[in-house]
């Protein structure tokens, strides 16, 4: 049985896996194996790489995709975690609305592109609608089943104990649903950046969704191939960053209840 990784190697591991994958990429393409027309070799990505940043197009481009997935994602999670929390404490409500949100919960997005172009124009705004799509469904999925699913002895004690409402939420029903909270918060923010690229590609003029299409139109496959990396790299960084709500204290408890 394999240990657990120390802090260094945690991080070494995945970078020399990553350095290893350019190499075999560079020795193929050293070997002919394509045609550099067809793919790029890592030399041409890296010059590419370099025009982008010192013309300012990677910063400006990479903040405003950053800009549409805060202000979208945002904005589901305002409205999807009160509205989870209300659906799966009433069970009423929930054989009432849950059918409509697992009938519009499959729909894909991107579907929703031509609708939000006509409702919004081009621009930010039917890129943030798409956002808040994608991110809200599956926010409001999981908090109504995660509250649903607390065990009603939890709920009877804290009643006993005085506590209603707005208390009663913030001392046991976040708590116990926070940890399938966090796991939905990273799907969907990991959809949120999905669906930003794509909707860039088709309804806003910059971001790194439009650097990619606006180089496959100039036949810039270098270009293509860096806004790939510059994606994948992102989304490993709001990953991380979410993930970082798993240590705070007040998860203590209804993790180790978990388990």
């Amino acid at each position: 049985m394999n240990a657990h990784p120390d802090g260094a190697s945690r991080y070494w591991r995945p970078v020399a896996a990553f350095g290893v994958l350019v190499l075999a990429w560079q020795a193929a393409a050293s070997a002919g194996l394509f045609s550099s027309k067809v793919f790029p070799t890592p030399a041409q990505c890296l010059a590419g790489l370099v025009e982008v940043v010192r013309d300012g197009r990677l910063f400006s481009y990479t903040v405003a995709s950053l800009f549409r997935v805060t202000v979208g994602w945002y904005i589901a999670v305002l409205l999807a975690i009160p509205l989870g929390i209300v659906l799966g404490g009433k069970a009423a409500l929930q054989e009432a609305i849950n059918p409509l949100l697992q009938f519009l919960r499959p729909i894909s997005p991107l579907a929703w592109i031509p609708l939000a172009m006509i409702w919004f124009g081009i621009g930010d705004p039917p890129a943030v609608f798409l956002i808040f799509l994608a991110s809200f469904f599956p926010l409001v999925v999981a908090t109504m089943g995660a509250v649903a699913g607390i065990k009603p002895l939890y709920v009877r004690a804290a009643r006993n104990m005085g506590l209603q409402g707005s208390r009663l939420v913030l001392r046991v029903v976040l708590p116990a649903t926070l940890p399938s909270i966090i796991v939905s918060l990273r799907i969907s923010v990991g959809i949120a950046w999905l669906v930003v690229v794509a909707a860039e590609m088709i309804a806003v003029k910059s971001g790194l969704g439009f650097l990619i299409i606006d180089a496959r139109n100039a036949l810039r496959l270098d270009l293509v191939v860096v806004g790939m990396v510059v994606i994948g790299l992102i989304g490993i960084v709001l990953d991380r960053a979410i993930r970082r709500l798993e240590q705070l204290p007040s998860l203590g408890w209804s993790l180790a209840r978990q388990r």
